[in-house]
């Protein structure tokens, strides 16, 4: 029998790039306080990578103790060298993220984990490297006004998909790991799994 795949995210762009891509996810929300567990992990001295996919492995096998079938949970970070970045809290906060990543690279870490019967089954990191062009005070003023409140929804105020194509120099790195989830290996997954054909 084939397992069900269940989207154990909130995340708007994991579901549309999933769907985009023929595969029927269900999706429950992990119910994990994510900022508890960046902070334990922060004070445990990890690495913004290993946060990534420990909170990417954490929400799968949360879901999946209480739901049959394969499990994704997904996570993305931002590594401006050693320090991570967290989604911005308003308008001002997304203002200094652009300031700070202005004429920098930056690693996306994108984790993505699966788990079934509560127990993990397969895990892939991506890490996407994004060089950030030097940007005028002007240059963020007008983006941040065009786009609002969506620059709330992700790690580096800026979604690669609009607007924030703008932002960039150089990327270095799969367009969906980008996104946020890491497509094409999820896929390959799924086909050895039988969920989708070969």
């Amino acid at each position: 029998m084939t397992p069900a795949i269940i989207l154990a995210s909130g995340s708007a762009s994991r579901r549309a790039l999933l769907r985009g891509a023929g595969v029927n996810a269900e999706t429950v929300p992990p119910l994990v306080d994510e900022d508890a567990a960046k902070l334990a992990m922060r004070d445990e001295g990890l690495s913004v990578r290993d946060q990534a996919m420990q909170l990417a492995e954490l929400k799968a096998q949360k879901v999946s103790a209480s739901h049959p079938g394969l499990v994704v949970g997904g996570d993305q970070m931002l590594a401006l060298g050693d320090e991570a970045f967290d989604k911005p809290r308003d308008l001002d906060g997304a203002r200094t993220h652009l300031r700070r990543l202005s004429g920098q690279a930056h690693t996306l870490e994108t984790a993505i984990a699966i788990a079934e019967d509560g127990q993990l089954v397969w895990r892939h990191l991506a890490r996407p490297k994004m060089t950030m062009r030097h940007l005028s005070d002007t240059f963020i003023e007008a983006y941040v006004e065009t786009c609002g409140d969506a620059l709330l929804t992700t790690v580096g105020a800026y979604q690669l998909e609009g607007r924030g194509a703008q932002l960039f120099s150089r990327i270095e790195g799969d367009y969906f790991s980008i996104l946020g989830l890491p497509l094409l290996p999820l896929l390959d997954y799924l086909r050895t799994r039988g969920v989708l054909p070969g």
